[in-house]
């Protein structure tokens, strides 16, 4: 696992908010389906199951690669935007999901502090006044 100590833990703490719910509705499906917005659950009919599947699938993605991944940015900022997701489409359950807020802030500060610098080749003409 790369970089410091600090952000170690906050890898690992962040990858555990998405694998645990990945594992654990892998044997107890109901106990999360019920997160998924109306919209969805009524577009995947009767497919609601396999959508968890899936969304299940990308989180185990998302925390694997942040516990041992490089490029930490990308994992990272797919986490803010599915706990940002989570959040807004969940607000009428605040007091189960206000956690997911903490966690967010997590998921961004990892990404601001792993985003990509950007490097200019221009050489400057301009001398310095």
């Amino acid at each position: 696992m790369y970089g410091s100590k600090t952000e170690r833990i906050l890898r690992i703490g962040l990858a555990f908010s998405f694998l645990y719910p990945a594992v654990s509705a892998w044997f107890n499906p109901f106990a999360w389906i019920g997160y998924f917005p109306a919209f969805l659950i009524n577009f995947a009919g009767s497919n609601d199951i396999l959508l968890l599947h899936v969304f299940r699938i990308s989180e185990i993605v998302i925390g694997l690669w942040l516990i041992f991944g490089r490029k930490i940015f990308l994992p990272s900022c797919a986490a803010a935007l599915y706990l940002l997701a989570i959040v807004v489409l969940n607000l009428n359950q605040m007091d189960v999901i206000f956690r997911d807020i903490s966690i967010l802030m997590i998921a961004i500060a990892l990404a601001f502090s792993n985003r990509p610098t950007v490097t200019s080749n221009k050489t400057s003409t301009e001398v310095p006044q």
